[in-house]
């Protein structure tokens, strides 16, 4: 079920999406969906494959970046969410099991280019309290000034394509 929580005015995080989501997404406005659910993690979910379609289909583009709880902090999840959104233009749509793993991604990535208390700042008005995270999202703010584009570009090449 569709219930995006908005962190700034371009990206919102969601749990898993129905087939029938992508086109009430569509109707919000957002125009790229990103799936960091791993296929086969919720059994009830669609695979990326189909998520990719239901996008297509709603005429979102989609990426797929696979991330477990542990790979939350991974150059290859941050590095790739940070190509995404440095890519899309307009609303990005980030959805995993319950929307959380989406938004610490997210602020991982955003902390690679911004001050990490205004990460901290947009989460909380999102109603999502990640102070606990400030450590990690300082380790990222002194990794992205280390990360240059080509690395990010590797990492979101590394990332699985949905099966054809």
């Amino acid at each position: 079920m569709l219930t995006p929580v908005p962190i700034t005015r371009d990206f919102a995080v969601t749990g898993a999406l129905s087939s029938t989501d992508f086109e009430r997404a569509a109707k919000h406005g957002f125009k790229t969906v990103v799936s960091l659910l791993p296929d086969g993690e919720r059994p009830d979910a669609l695979s990326s494959k189909e998520a990719m379609e239901a996008a297509q289909a709603a005429g979102m583009t989609f990426a797929y970046i696979p991330t477990s709880t542990l790979d939350i902090f991974s150059n290859r999840t941050v590095d790739a969410l940070q190509s995404v959104l440095n890519q899309t233009h307009g609303p990005v749509l980030a959805m995993c099991a319950s929307g959380q793993r989406a938004a610490i991604a997210w602020a991982a990535a955003r902390a690679r280019a911004h001050p990490v208390d205004a990460v901290l700042d947009s989460l909380s008005k999102a109603g999502l309290d990640f102070a606990f995270l400030r450590d990690e999202l300082e380790t990222q703010a002194h990794q992205g000034a280390r990360h240059t584009h080509k690395e990010r570009e590797r990492a979101m090449k590394s990332c699985p394509q949905p099966a054809a």
